[in-house]
């Protein structure tokens, strides 16, 4: 027994998509309150937001690796941070030519309520190279990077003239 579709497809208008005709949806909306006469079976799960010590060491490791511009850290420094970071930059200490870095593990100490000092270690291929930043919270409730290093304590600089 063959079987043959006699229906013909209905034509569809061609200024907007097609409606969905799903069978397993509902014909009517859902309830609005769907909880409401029964318990819960299991707490609702809160979006875990990243931490501000690995957003940094993700930000600073793209600019040190020449994936991104200095300037896009620009609002997110203080203080000399910013001219720091364009002066590890401008070397590409963290530029390879194989494997692309990526943090490999951060610590952190609270040295004061609203600041922070993290180390990161950065694995590229084989190598495992490390990362110190401060950050500190302003009044705007915004963490923002106060100081950086790469391998060790950076150079000594001329004081600025006043």
């Amino acid at each position: 027994m063959n079987k043959v579709m006699s229906r013909k497809p209905q034509p569809r208008p061609h200024h907007r998509p097609p409606t969905r005709h799903d069978s397993r949806r509902p014909g009517s909306a859902p309830p609005r309150n769907p909880a409401r006469g029964r318990a819960r079976t299991a707490p609702e799960a809160a979006v875990a937001q990243p931490r501000p010590t690995d957003l940094f060491a993700d930000r600073l490791l793209a600019v040190l690796s020449g994936q991104r511009p200095v300037h896009w850290m620009l609002r997110h420094t203080a203080g000399r941070a910013y001219d720091d970071l364009a002066h590890l930059a401008e070397r590409g200490p963290l530029r390879t030519h194989g494997t692309r870095p990526v943090v490999h593990d951060i610590g952190y100490y609270v040295p004061r309520a609203g600041a922070l000092e993290v180390f990161a270690r950065i694995a590229a291929g084989n190598q495992l190279r490390a990362m110190a930043f401060r950050l500190e919270r302003g009044n705007d409730h915004r963490w923002r990077c106060t100081a950086v290093e790469l391998e060790g304590p950076r150079p000594p600089r001329s004081p600025e003239p006043a």
